[in-house]
């Protein structure tokens, strides 16, 4: 029985300083992270994938983080969080793959955000998720560059 004990100790994984820090920011303070505006808080490609765990997290079984029930600037503020991770340097694949889930967990809340205030969020998504791609894909060709130039 004691053994049990440990094992479940051990199985159970200790959230990084960035996670602990990012789960208690609201999205104005998320906003300052991402825009890498935070004192003492630098911004890291964990710290992105976390951002986007968040907004995609949910608050009991049927609710996710945003909901059509939430207000408007609410809703407004995390669309623009995502478009602004979508531009950040320290994008990587992880990031694309989130943000593509991002949109599809989301997919209805855009639509009918779309459609009740004349935005055109899902082909801003859609855009930022071929720049954030492009980004990505410029880093890996930027890298094997440096690595071909190490060689010789």
């Amino acid at each position: 029985m004691i053994s049990k004990m440990f094992k479940k100790k051990k199985n159970i994984q200790e959230k990084s300083d960035v996670q602990q820090k990012i789960e208690k920011m609201n999205l104005t303070e998320l906003r300052l992270y991402i825009k890498d505006k935070m004192d003492g808080f630098s911004l890291s490609e964990e710290g992105l994938n976390e951002v986007l765990k968040r907004l995609m997290s949910k608050i009991n079984d049927s609710r996710y983080y945003l909901d059509q029930s939430d207000d408007d600037s609410k809703i407004k503020k995390a669309f623009d969080l995502v478009l602004e991770i979508s531009k950040s340097r320290k994008v990587t694949f992880k990031t694309v793959e989130l943000i593509a889930e991002f949109i599809k967990t989301y997919d209805k809340l855009i639509n009918e955000y779309d459609r009740n205030h004349k935005e055109i969020y899902h082909d801003r998504f859609e855009k930022s998720l071929g720049i954030a791609t492009t980004m990505v894909e410029a880093k890996a060709s930027l890298d094997n560059k440096k690595k071909l130039l190490d060689h010789y």
